[in-house]
C-alpha cells in the first residue's frame, strides 16, 4: 500500500538539525543565484540546472546519511545533497566552472558530481544519462549485503545506498532493472524520486500512467512505499527519516517519491514556455524556502537568526566564488591521463583501494601432460581465483546450476555458495550496472553476457564504467572483468555470432583480450582478475571446445601481460596479424609459406611494435579477422602499418574480413562468409607474388 502522508501543523522534529538545513538551503539557493545571474551570463559556466525548489528535501535526505558505509548516487540536480554531505562550495562552484580540482579537473560537467568520502557517506559517479545512476547503486547495496553477511563484515549492518532519480527516469531501463535487483534480492536500497511533474517539457503523465509511480507500484512485492510533499518542511522530514530508517533497519529497499516544484527552467537555457502562467504561480507558492522560514521562525530560530543564516550563505558563497575563480583550467597535455591505472591509486572504487596485494605470477606456463579445452581452462581459473580471494564473485542468467549456455561456470555454485555465484534478473543493463556498484564498493564482479549481441541494452553502462577513471579524474575507477562469449559456431546468425570487439576497443578505459586457446585464456583472465582496470574477456565459441585451442593447463600462478602479442609461426616473405579464431586458420593456410603469424591476444593494447617489427622485416602485412570489414579493427592495424612502416612495404597492406552482413545462419553461407583456410591462403599467395 502507498503511504500518504498526513498534514498538519506540528512542532519541528527534534532529531533533525534545522538550524544546518536553513543554512544548507540558503548556500544552495545562493549557488544557484549566483550561477544564473553572472556566472551563466558571463560564460564562465557553461552548463547549469538550478535546483531550486529540489534543494529542501535533498538536504534533509542528505543529512539522514550518517554511516560511513553509506553510498548516494544522485543526477545533475542533486547538488543541495553534496552540500549536505560535506563537499566543499569551492568545489561544487569550481567544478560547475570547470576549473582544475573538483570533481573531475573540467574533464565533465559540473553538474555530474562525484564524493569519494573515507569519513562518511559517499556520493557515487553520476552519469549524464538519465536513469543510468539506478543499477550501480543496486550494485552497491548488493555489496554492503555482501560485506555483512558473507564476510561477517559488521562495520556494514547499517549501511544503505540511496539513488536519486526524477520522475522523468522512472521509465528508463536502469531504474525497473534497479526495482528487480533489489526487491528479489532483499537488498537495502532506498528509491528517492524528486516529482516536479516534468521531465524537461514532458509531462510526469507520460513517464508513467497517471504520474504518481509510487501508486502504481503499490502492488510491487518486497518494496516499502512512501509518499508526500517534498516542499512541506514537516512532511518531507518525516517521510525522509522513515524511509531511511525503514531501510536501516529492515535491510531491505523502499521507495520514497516526493513531490517538489521545479521553480526553473530544465536547464538554464530552459524558458518553459510550455508551462501555463497559472501553473508558474502555483510552483513558486510551493516553494520550499519561504515554507522553511515559515516553519521555523520563531519556533527554532528567531527572524535575526534567519537573516543572519542568509548573510553567512552569501558570504561563504562569495569565498568559495573568489576561490573558484583563482583555480586555473587544467594543462590541456594532462587531459590524456587516467584513462587506464597508471601509477597513482584511485580514491576510491576497485581491490587494490581495499589493500589488494596481487601474488606472484610468471608468464612462462608450467610443464603439463594433459591438453584441456578452453572452457575447463577458464573454469578453472575462476575456480582458483574464487577460493584464494573473497572478492570475487560470478554472476549473469543461468551461470547457477545450470553453469552457463557454454557450461564455463559448471559447478562453482554448488562449490562457492550462491552468495558468490548467482543467476540474475534476464537484464544486461542490470548485470553490467550492478556490476559498476560492487566494483566501487571494493568487490571483483565477474559478469557474464550470454553473448555478445546481448551487450547491446548494457552499452550505457558499459561506456559509463569505461571513462569513470578519466571523467573523475582518478577519483574513481570499476574494475570489473566482463565476460562475453561470442563468434561463429558449427552454424551463425544474426543475434548469438557476432564479434564486434572493435566497438569495445573504441570505448575508453575498456581492456580487451581475445584469447585464441586454453593456454592463453588462462594467463589473460588471471590478469584482469587482479588487475585495476575494467576489462572485456571475449570467449570465442568456436574455439571453447575446439581441438586446436586445447593446451595443457599453465599453473595457478600463470599471467599474461597486456598489450603483448605471442609469434605462433616464424617465416621472413610475409607478416599475418590476427586473433580469436583466425588464428589456428591463418597457421594453417601458411603452411609450407615462410610467414610470421601473429596472434594479438589483446586488442587494447595492441601490440604495435610486434607488428611493425615484423612487418619491417618481412615487407608485406595480410590482416585477418572474423568482424565485418569496415572499419574493423584490421583497419587500425592497416592504417598504423601504412603510417609508420610505409616505405618498409614491398606490397599493399590487405586485409581479409567478412563482408559487411550480419552473420548468416546455414553452415553453407556461414563458411563462404567468415575467411576459410582456402581464402586466407590464396590472399597470402597473392601478396608474396605481388
Amino acid at each position: 500500500m502507498v503511504q500518504v502522508a498526513t498534514r498538519g501543523h506540528q512542532k519541528p522534529d527534534n532529531s533533525v538539525d534545522w538550524k544546518r538545513v536553513a543554512y544548507l538551503i540558503q548556500l544552495s539557493r545562493t549557488l544557484d543565484e549566483l550561477e544564473e545571474t553572472r556566472l551563466v551570463p558571463e560564460k564562465k559556466v557553461l552548463y547549469q540546472f538550478s535546483a531550486r525548489g529540489h534543494d529542501l528535501a535533498q538536504i534533509l535526505l542528505g543529512c539522514q546519511l550518517t554511516d560511513r558505509h553509506d553510498a548516494a548516487c544522485g543526477y545533475y540536480r542533486s547538488r543541495p545533497l553534496l552540500l549536505a554531505l560535506g563537499v566543499n562550495p569551492a568545489d561544487a562552484l569550481g567544478s560547475a566552472m570547470g576549473r582544475a580540482g573538483g570533481y573531475s579537473d573540467g574533464r565533465d560537467i559540473g553538474v555530474v558530481f562525484n564524493y569519494p568520502n573515507p569519513d562518511g557517506a559517499s556520493a557515487l559517479p553520476m552519469c549524464g544519462g538519465v536513469g543510468s545512476q539506478y543499477t550501480p547503486t543496486a550494485g552497491w547495496a548488493q555489496a554492503i549485503d555482501y560485506y555483512a553477511n558473507t564476510l561477517n563484515r559488521d562495520e556494514y549492518g547499517r549501511a544503505i545506498a540511496v539513488v536519486l532519480g526524477g520522475d522523468g527516469s522512472v521509465a528508463s531501463n536502469g531504474f525497473w532493472s534497479a526495482l528487480t535487483i533489489a526487491t528479489t534480492q532483499s537488498l537495502p536500497m532506498l528509491f528517492y524520486i524528486e516529482d516536479n511533474g516534468f521531465g524537461i517539457s514532458v509531462p510526469s503523465t507520460t513517464q508513467t500512467p497517471g504520474g504518481n509511480i509510487a501508486a502504481n507500484l503499490s502492488a510491487w512485492q518486497g518494496l516499502k512505499i512512501l509518499d508526500g510533499d517534498g516542499s512541506d518542511p514537516q512532511e518531507a522530514a518525516r517521510l525522509t527519516r522513515e524511509a531511511v530508517s525503514f531501510v536501516r533497519e529492515t535491510r531491505s529497499p523502499a521507495l520514497l517519491r516526493l513531490t517538489v516544484p521545479r521553480l526553473e527552467g530544465h536547464s538554464f537555457q530552459d524558458t518553459q514556455a510550455y508551462k501555463s502562467e497559472e501553473l508558474l504561480r502555483a510552483e513558486w507558492a510551493r516553494d520550499p524556502l519561504p515554507r522553511l522560514r515559515d516553519f521555523l521562525v520563531p519556533s527554532v530560530m528567531s527572524a535575526a537568526e534567519w537573516n543572519e543564516t542568509a548573510q553567512t550563505a552569501t558570504a561563504a558563497v562569495e569565498k568559495a566564488r573568489t576561490e573558484a575563480e583563482g583555480r586555473p583550467v587544467a594543462t590541456p597535455q594532462t587531459v590524456t591521463r587516467h584513462v587506464f591505472y597508471e601509477d597513482e591509486m584511485q580514491a576510491m572504487g576497485g581491490q587494490h583501494r581495499h589493500g589488494y596485494r596481487p601474488p606472484e605470477t610468471r608468464d612462462v606456463p608450467e610443464p603439463g601432460s594433459q591438453r584441456i579445452n578452453m572452457v575447463t581452462a577458464i573454469r578453472r581459473t575462476l575456480d582458483h581465483e574464487l577460493a584464494i580471494n573473497q572478492r570475487v564473485v560470478l554472476f549473469g542468467e543461468d551461470i547457477g546450476p545450470k553453469g552457463g549456455v557454454h557450461a564455463v561456470t559448471l559447478g562453482l555454485q554448488e562449490k562457492f555458495g550462491k552468495q558468490r555465484v548467482f543467476d540474475t534478473s534476464l537484464s544486461e543493463e542490470g548485470i553490467v550496472g550492478r556490476a559498476v556498484g560492487m566494483a566501487l564498493a571494493g568487490l571483483v564482479p565477474v559478469p557474464e553476457i550470454q553473448f555478445r549481441k546481448y551487450a547491446e541494452p548494457a552499452a550505457e553502462q558499459i561506456n559509463d564504467c569505461g571513462t569513470m577513471r578519466w571523467r573523475t579524474n582518478n577519483r574513481f575507477a570499476a574494475p570489473i572483468v566482463l565476460r562475453m562469449p561470442g563468434g561463429f559456431f558449427k552454424c551463425g546468425d544474426p543475434w548469438h555470432s557476432q564479434t564486434n570487439e572493435v566497438a569495445f576497443v573504441h570505448q575508453p578505459g575498456w581492456h580487451v583480450a581475445v584469447p585464441s586457446n586454453a593456454e592463453d585464456a588462462v594467463g589473460l583472465l588471471r590478469t584482469a582478475l587482479r588487475g585495476n582496470d575494467p576489462v572485456i574477456f571475449f570467449e570465442h565459441r568456436a574455439m571453447l571446445d575446439h581441438a586446436w585451442a586445447r593446451r595443457p593447463y599453465p599453473g595457478d600462478d600463470f599471467a599474461l601481460p597486456y598489450g603483448k602479442a605471442r609469434l605462433t609461426r616464424q617465416g621472413d616473405v610475409i607478416t599475418i596479424v590476427t586473433w580469436g579464431a583466425m588464428v589456428h586458420r591463418c597457421e594453417d593456410a601458411a603452411a609450407g609459406i615462410s610467414a610470421d603469424v601473429i596472434d594479438l591476444r589483446t586488442l587494447m593494447p595492441w601490440d604495435r611494435d610486434a607488428v611493425l617489427s615484423s612487418v619491417r622485416q618481412t615487407r608485406r602485412c595480410l590482416i585477418v579477422h572474423e568482424d565485418l570489414s569496415t572499419a574493423g579493427f584490421g583497419a587500425e592495424i592497416a592504417a598504423v602499418v601504412a603510417d609508420e612502416a610505409f616505405i618498409d612495404l614491398d606490397a599493399p597492406v590487405s586485409r581479409l574480413a567478412m563482408p559487411d552482413i550480419p552473420s548468416p545462419h546455414h553452415p553453407a553461407l556461414l563458411d563462404w562468409a567468415v575467411p576459410s583456410v582456402e581464402r586466407i591462403r590464396e590472399k597470402i599467395v597473392a601478396l608474396v607474388e605481388f
